[in-house]
């Protein structure tokens, strides 16, 4: 919703009202729009304003505001557009997050707008512009960096421009070249190629021949000549003189200090503004009651220091947003009901559980195989249809009061099996299962206790209550789920203060039963209730008691009445999904050795950056890549990269939790490791996905090349479901399929195809029933019997 003032320029009426990009640019000391033709293309000499809108797949509208300043932009124009942004901020509510950006040291959010590249031209922007006359074509000269984005800048056109590190681009009349510095990486290489796509469409109309020089390469190439000749022939490239360390930055500033290092949310008013330096980054956090005259004033006395060092980057950040910097210094986040999810696999499979026992598997008989004990732990072997056979996913479940012993065994069992039986194995933690170990399942209920042998040994060594599940006793249950195909049974301490306004119980005290009816629950609530009844067990009546009229055994039952929560349970705002890429620093090998054995921190050692608006084409093959969908993580890893095992990845997902960047995800929970080429189709909708591009060959650079030049480099890596095929000769004793679920319904498929958001598209090219490649970590945390 936007607010508009006597303060707010009427150019900014309407903006953000669509998701995209709108920019403004300074003429003649006022603000003109800058129309669609001509958005991406940026002059050094004048200064803009630009509006990034997106719609979150949870509904809400997020705005972003940039304002860019050319190197040869007036200190009246850059004033008056940092200006225009706090108004443009104003008019849209005062919830956007502004950013300086200058031209050559853009932020990679800015530059993600425009892929995969903006080149900014010599001049100022007019409304009157026309078209570049000249008959001789202009040769330039430019250098490109970066991985994910690339950072273009034009440099004089000599000899002397090139070095070894990086790659650089010779725009001439009839043709492109590409110069490789011996030391630049393959990643960039590519990227650089992205960028002479760019010039040779919008340039050259498509029309041009495109030459990849190497550095240190002079034998047998025409193009090598050609190249050297425009600088006058071949002579050697020095070395790069040593880079002196990072130049301190003391910055004299007038603003007062209020603290450092532990910052508290309390120090903040919301009547004043704030800056935060970080070093590289300084940013002012504006109060929601502050004047806009105030916020201009703060945004030139923070300005001053960040103007005297380029290098440092200036974000604004308003009351109602705060950025992950400032949650990790105690900031609430906005609250959402929670709302269904759904699953990407097919449900009609079916279901095999063994129980741990001592050394040994018991294999569960069909009307059993839905019952866990917490005390326990379990393997789950669920095997369901493929496009050209049945795939498995096996599963070890730890119960969250089962001994230290059993669960070593579970994990050792499953790998057993699943090197046997040729599954993709996962492991899990109770109270932490994802949505997907549900849906298979359907119906489940876990009881408290257990009834393994370890865990009656554990039970009679320690001498510790045995509060395993007997009918005879008092036990509480809480129902939960979203339906038929997702509905538990969950056995909680049978005291008042496990009950919750947002849930329905079923409360069994000797021969009454009682349901428990929360005032927050829903009619579906009430259907999973009556279901649940039915498979504890199908005699019992049960007394319906609405919250705020029980009777007093049913208080007593649970040792009297006491406080529990009545709010109605809500979840944090779950934002888009993020994109992450893991770098090492130094000491590479030496570093990933230590890393495993647990003997480094990943912040000391490794560098964690953001991708922003990503796409598949930002799964290089060369990288380790971290997808953050705030509940769960996906840990992508390149066929060309240095990660070679899914322990290894595992262990790299695991430090990511660690460091907690967006503050949301707890140390248990799920890792997916997911191997290019084989992604399972709950990781690619999150992605516009083309299934040809996850079987390419070759590296980064080679794919790119390949596809500039018109040539195909896909169909010699291994597509998702060429698998060896196994017989069921193979497969061990027990892990035959059935038709049916163990509770006798025929099992059905789950909602796939409903999930909206923008970034949830799903090709129709890609079956949703392939196999799932999937690692996942174990929890071996102590018992808490212990």
């Amino acid at each position: 919703m936007a607010f508009y003032s006597k303060d707010v320029d009427p150019v900014f009426h309407g903006a953000g009202a669509k998701p995209g990009l709108e920019i403004w640019c300074i003429e003649k000391l006022r603000l003109v729009p800058v129309p669609k033709s001509s958005i991406g293309k940026f002059y050094s000499g004048s200064a803009y304003v630009v509006l990034s809108t997106s719609v979150l797949k949870s509904g809400p509208t997020q705005h972003d505001i940039h304002y860019w300043l050319g190197n040869d932009a007036n200190e009246v124009d850059s004033a008056l557009a940092s200006d225009k942004a706090l108004e443009l901020d104003a008019a849209l509510g005062s919830c956007a997050v502004q950013y300086r950006e200058v031209q050559g040291q853009e932020t990679e959010k800015f530059l993600s707008y425009f892929k995969p590249c903006i080149i900014p031209v010599e001049g100022v922007f007019t409304t009157q512009e026309g078209a570049l006359n000249g008959d001789t074509y202009q040769v330039t000269l430019l250098t490109c960096k970066g991985d994910h984005v690339a950072h273009v800048k034009e440099v004089p056109f000599s000899r002397s421009s090139l070095n070894h590190n990086d790659v650089f681009i010779l725009d001439t009349a009839s043709k492109i070249f590409l110069f490789c510095g011996c030391n630049s990486s393959i990643q960039e290489r590519a990227k650089a190629l992205e960028v002479v796509q760019y010039i040779k469409e919008n340039k050259h109309s498509g029309k041009c021949e495109v030459a990849t020089i190497e550095d240190g390469k002079l034998v047998g190439d025409s193009d090598v000549g050609e190249f050297w000749s425009l600088f006058g022939g071949y002579a050697p490239i020095p070395r790069d003189s040593a880079l002196g360390g990072p130049q301190q930055v003391d910055s004299p500033g007038k603003l007062s200090q209020i603290g450092s290092d532990s910052l508290e949310k309390d120090m903040l008013e919301k009547n004043k503004c704030y800056m935060l330096d970080c070093g590289a980054e300084v940013f002012v956090w504006m109060g929601r009651n502050t004047l806009i005259t105030e916020r201009k004033t703060s945004i030139s006395a923070a300005e001053a220091p960040v103007s005297l060092y380029g290098s440092l980057m200036l974000g604004k950040i308003q009351r109602r947003r705060s950025s992950a910097i400032f949650k990790h210094q105690g900031y609430e986040v906005k609250e959402l009901p929670e709302e269904d999810v759904q699953s990407y696999i097919n449900c009609r499979g079916t279901l095999k559980v063994w129980r741990v026992n001592g050394h040994e598997l018991s294999l569960l008989p069909a009307s059993e195989q839905t019952k866990l004990y917490s005390g326990d732990c379990y393997i789950v072997q669920y095997t369901y249809p493929g496009t050209e056979r049945d795939e498995s996913l096996f599963y070890a479940w730890l119960g969250q009061g089962s001994v230290l012993e059993d669960r070593a065994d579970a994990v050792f069992h499953m790998d057993a099996i699943v090197d046997s039986a040729r599954g993709d194995p996962a492991q899990i933690a109770q109270n932490k299962e994802p949505l997907q170990f549900f849906l298979i399942f359907q119906t489940l209920i876990v009881y408290k206790g257990g009834i393994s042998v370890g865990y009656k040994k554990f039970v009679a060594e320690t001498g510790v209550d045995d509060d395993t599940y007997d009918e005879k006793k008092t036990a509480l249950f809480r129902v939960q789920g979203t339906g038929p195909e997702n509905m538990q049974a969950i056995q909680v301490d049978h005291v008042s203060r496990s009950l919750n306004s947002s849930y329905c119980y079923i409360l069994q005290s000797g021969t009454s039963v009682f349901t428990w009816i929360g005032n927050l629950t829903s009619s579906k609530d009430h259907d999973l209730l009556d279901r649940m009844i039915e498979l504890i067990n199908p005699a019992w009546q049960p007394i319906s008691v609405r919250e705020g009229s029980e009777p007093d055994s049913f208080w007593s039952s649970l040792g009297g009445k006491t406080e529990y929560p009545i709010e109605k349970e809500m979840k944090k705002f779950i934002e888009d999904p993020h994109l992450f890429k893991f770098t090492c620093t130094e000491g590479k090998q030496l570093v990933m050795v230590l890393l495993l054995l647990g003997l480094v921190s990943l912040s000391g050692d490794f560098k964690v950056k953001e991708i922003y608006s990503f796409t598949q084409d930002d799964l290089t093959t060369e990288d380790v890549l971290v997808l953050d969908c705030h509940k769960e993580i996906y840990v992508w890893i390149g066929r060309h990269s240095t990660i070679k095992s899914k322990q290894e990845a595992l262990n790299l997902g695991l430090k990511f939790l660690q460091t907690n960047i967006l503050e949301e995800l707890s140390l248990e929970a799920p890792i997916y490791v997911v191997t290019e080429g084989h992604e399972p189709p709950f990781f690619t909708c999150f992605f516009e996905w083309d299934p040809s591009k996850a079987n390419m060959h070759g590296n980064s650079f080679e794919r790119k090349l390949a596809t500039l030049k018109g040539k195909t480099s896909s169909g010699t890596a291994p597509s998702r479901n060429a698998l060896k095929p196994r017989s069921r000769e193979a497969t061990p004793d027990g892990l035959r399929s059935r038709s049916s679920s163990s509770n006798g319904w025929e099992r059905s498929f789950s909602p796939a195809s409903t999930v909206s958001g923008s970034h949830l598209k799903f090709s129709d090219n890609y079956s949703v029933f392939s196999p799932t490649p999937v690692a996942r970590k174990l929890f071996t945390g102590s018992s808490p019997y212990q």
